[in-house]
């Protein structure tokens, strides 16, 4: 008896909500992420250096558009809701990256691995966006029980729709 669905199935392959980050790339996030990286390649930061690279100008490090999904100024906190329910896990019910939430009995959720294949910097001015799709979801039986196996495929695009980058991440339901 499993516990993967066929209204869980018809979810395959399609399209979440596109989202779009607040803010542009500018200098000042690429500042940010390469001094809390502490990135010391010349190329994110130095117009001259980077005018001279492949490139032709600054660029954001390949996993920047990971990071470009900040809160707008004046936007609640999300984790204000942990002031209402301290208990809460952060889940919400499994909607991730804009995906319609799976109704799973299973509560623990596992980091089960990401990959990414990167196919273009973003420069300064891009406007990134995602769109996240499942790819995977299937019952599998562990040596401490059932889980479902989730997958989930996003690409980050600039405002040209170019592919930036996709990432696979794996989810375990326990």
């Amino acid at each position: 008896m499993g516990f993967v669905t066929a209204e869980h199935r018809a979810l395959l392959g399609k399209p979440g909500r596109r989202q779009t980050a607040a803010n542009p790339v500018s200098r000042e996030s690429l500042r940010r992420l390469t001094q809390g990286a502490m990135e010391l390649d010349p190329m994110l930061w130095d117009d001259e250096i980077a005018a001279g690279t492949r490139y032709g100008q600054v660029v954001a490090a390949p996993l920047f558009p990971l990071h470009a999904f900040t809160r707008a100024a004046g936007a609640p906190d999300p984790l204000d809701k942990l002031a209402a329910d301290p208990d809460w896990d952060g889940s919400d019910g499994g909607g991730i990256r804009g995906l319609a939430p799976l109704d799973l009995p299973l509560r623990r959720i596992l980091n089960g691995g990401t990959r990414a294949r990167f196919f273009r910097l973003a420069r300064i001015g891009d406007a990134i966006s995602t769109q996240s799709r499942y790819v995977q979801i299937e019952d599998r039986e562990g040596r401490s029980g059932p889980m479902v196996v989730v997958s989930i495929e996003t690409d980050y695009r600039n405002q040209d729709d170019e592919l930036l980058m996709r990432v696979r991440s794996t989810f375990i339901w326990r």
